[in-house]
């Protein structure tokens, strides 16, 4: 006979009759059967349980329904079981929800929203003191690097402008094309109704220079070759490659982290330059394909909104965001413990970071060049 579990609603209870085989050979079958059990249970208050025309049951099929009766009692239901001409399902029902309650639960309790912030207020320390550690570490490797330059990897040096820059420019790129033309855009829908259409080139100049340029190519590259230095880096922790470097006489930091974070601060600025080219190539795509203007008008007025200033602060931020990245990236995978699990939840853990470092840090840089009237 097919597995089946049986409610009778009676107004603030309900009956519950199992019906069947209840065995090893059904389990799959009576486990999709709890949920729907349960859901139709929803308002009830007490619930009877009639296992009169339960036909067999061994300890498996008494686990499942032992779990389904143990939920309803923890959701406040009293519950009685009736075990009418079938004693002995009744007993191994019992015997199974007795065991159950003497099982070690283990209870993973959703903190509240305080306690989540009072952990992370307890846990700012120690972490702000690895991060200064670690930062004057890389600091302490530099005087040093540069007295011995062959304490640094300089041979993986090309591979790294590579990964990190060459191959990062096709994404890079089409996410500031893109942001150009989301500029171009909103200015269109903003500006022209007050007939100031000719101020498009300089919203997306102003926009994208001084602000978003930099900003979108650091996150991307945070996401991007962030994660792959981190999972890099966290690898060769896992595996003792790092413990390795050290018994041979190699500093980790000068020989693996001042390569990577110089490969960021050499190809972050030329990424942001090329995309602020691309970011002004799409701004002329939406401003001449959505208006009247021309793109020499369009080159034209770009021209002369291209300054100096906005030039100087462009190129200002980057090399911090790079030098951001690399240090938070690295850091994370040198600081893996664990197996292979632990190098996906520090590469997590070091975008999520370097992505946060970037925007707190060009946020400064703008309140700082607001401060100072550039």
């Amino acid at each position: 006979m097919a597995v089946a579990i049986r409610v009778y609603r009676e107004g603030n209870g309900a009956r519950l009759v199992p019906t069947g085989t209840f065995d090893l050979g059904h389990t799959m079958a009576a486990t999709r059967l709890l949920p729907d059990v349960k859901a139709r249970l929803h308002g009830c208050v007490s619930v009877d349980v009639d296992l009169a025309e339960l036909e067999q049951i061994d300890g498996t099929g008494a686990a499942l329904l032992a779990q389904l009766l143990d939920r309803l009692d923890a959701d406040g239901l009293q519950i009685r079981v009736t075990e009418g001409p079938n004693p002995e399902a009744a007993r191994l029902l019992a015997l199974s929800r007795q065991r159950g309650r003497h099982l070690p639960i283990r209870k993973v309790a959703m903190q509240n929203l305080m306690a989540r912030i009072g952990k992370l207020a307890m846990d700012m320390p120690q972490k702000a003191t690895e991060a200064f550690d670690f930062t004057g570490r890389c600091a302490a490797a530099l005087p040093r690097a540069a007295a011995t330059p062959r304490s640094l990897d300089w041979a993986s040096m090309p591979r790294l402008v590579q990964e990190v820059g060459a191959d990062a420019l096709p994404v890079t790129s089409a996410a500031n094309l893109l942001v150009g033309v989301i500029i171009g855009f909103l200015g269109i829908s903003q500006l022209e109704p007050f007939g100031a259409l000719s101020k498009v080139p300089a919203l997306v100049v102003v926009a994208h220079f001084r602000e978003l340029g930099p900003l979108v190519t650091a996150i991307v590259v945070a996401g991007r070759s962030g994660a792959g230095l981190a999972s890099e880096l966290a690898t060769m922790k896992v595996s003792e490659e790092i413990d390795a470097f050290r018994t041979l006489g190699f500093d980790p930091v000068r020989w693996l982290v001042v390569p990577r974070c110089f490969a960021l601060i050499v190809t972050l600025p030329l990424l942001t330059w090329i995309g602020d080219l691309l970011a002004l190539l799409g701004g002329m795509f939406a401003t001449t394909t959505l208006t009247s203007m021309s793109p020499r008008t369009y080159l034209a007025l770009t021209a002369n909104n291209v300054t100096v200033t906005h030039l100087f602060v462009s190129l200002t931020k980057p090399p911090f965001l790079a030098l951001a990245i690399g240090l938070v990236a690295c850091g994370h995978g040198l600081a893996t413990r664990g197996g292979a699990a632990a190098v996906g939840r520090r590469t997590t853990t070091a975008v999520v970071q370097s992505i946060f470092a970037v925007i707190l840090i060009s946020a400064v840089f703008t309140f700082f060049f607001a401060l100072i009237g550039v």
